[in-house]
């Protein structure tokens, strides 16, 4: 990951093995590819803070830190909650982030760098981790409840226990079928999260948030609004929509992005409205102030087939923040900060 200037994230297509732990994948969906095999969080570190339902891996973006040995291999994790209801305005109790990081040298990874090629790699029993952990069929999460019938599954909640058992455990428990291969619908699509810098655009100020919206083509994201509302930004140069025109020319270039990465930059926006303030962003546990690190930008919800009218997890961006300092806590999984920020709402 590039740490200096932005990069942009896209989504593509990869295979199976490409998105193990032992390939240090930045990913989308599927199960979390942990990195530390030890410590990994679980309930009820990973539940919504507002229905308290565990919450479900969003992405993962691997992103270690030239020069910094305890941060070689850096990797951090992001969950959301998959209950609509949650997603109040302007509202980040319904999600979470998590940072781990290993040096060079370590107990899990070979020294030297992974093959590119695919190494006749062989799935493991994907509800043990490599450590021994027992993880959740469903989610990946560390998970200790084990189906009273067949005891060769475990979950990490009841709720989980619930929705895999309506899938296609019922039809597996105590038979000798294998098991499903088809994804469960609590995960997301699994693809892979590719990188690239992005192209310098020098700003024009004089440029009129008329003109920027006459000369600019706009995102598939921006396409989705209503048409009554551009128009009515455009009309009226309001704060909030000099900030939200900003957002459009900058990514009309590459509209499909889906992450932003910035490490001690500044987030891109999408309103005026509830944009934190340093004194809001909490220090880490070892005392270091946080930083901005990257952001989680709309298109994703296109992406991953969750964007609706009807009621549907949502966000304008998700920006995170993680300690200056990268502290080193052992194998252990710090907890970061994510500020949730949604588009303004027209009146």
């Amino acid at each position: 990951m590039a740490e200096t200037g932005v990069a942009l994230g896209f989504l593509e297509e990869a295979e199976n093995w490409q998105l193990q732990s032992h390939q240090f994948p930045s990913k989308v969906g599927g199960k979390p590819a942990w990195l530390s095999q030890l410590d990994i969080p679980g309930l009820p570190e990973l539940e919504c803070g507002k229905c308290h339902l565990p919450t479900a891996f969003l992405m993962q973006v691997y992103a270690p830190i030239t020069g910094q040995d305890r941060s070689f291999h850096r990797t951090l994790f992001v969950f959301c909650c998959k209950t609509p209801d949650c997603y109040s305005r302007n509202d980040s109790r319904c999600l979470k982030v998590f940072r781990s990081q290993l040096p060079r040298r370590n107990d899990f990874y070979p020294y030297n760098p992974p093959s590119d090629e695919d190494p006749n790699w062989t799935e493991r029993d994907p509800g043990v981790h490599s450590s021994g952990v027992k993880l959740c069929k469903l989610c990946g999460c560390p998970g200790q409840k084990v189906c009273s019938k067949c005891h060769a599954v475990s979950y990490c909640s009841k709720e989980h226990q619930t929705i895999d058992w309506k899938h296609c455990h019922k039809k597996e428990c105590c038979k000798q079928v294998p098991s499903s291969a088809v994804p469960s619908p609590f995960l997301f699509p699994e693809l892979e999260l590719v990188t690239e810098p992005e192209e310098h655009q020098k700003e024009e100020s004089s440029q009129t948030v008329g003109d920027a919206q006459n000369n600019v083509e706009c995102s598939s994201l921006v396409d989705d609004l209503a048409e009554t509302e551009l128009e009515n930004m455009a009309m009226h140069e309001t704060e909030d929509g000099k900030v939200f025109q900003k957002f459009k020319r900058r990514i009309a270039s590459e509209p499909h992005q889906v992450l932003r990465y910035f490490r001690d930059g500044s987030p891109l926006w999408v309103s005026s409205e509830h944009v934190p303030v340093e004194k809001g962003i909490p220090h880490c546990s070892c005392g270091s102030r946080r930083i901005f690190e990257f952001q989680v930008m709309p298109q994703l919800l296109n992406d991953l087939k969750v964007d609706s009218t009807d009621a549907s997890i949502d966000w304008g961006t998700l920006a995170v923040y993680t300690c200056a300092d990268s502290c080193d806590q052992g194998n252990k999984y710090s907890s970061e900060f994510i500020w949730k920020q949604d588009f303004t709402e027209q009146k």
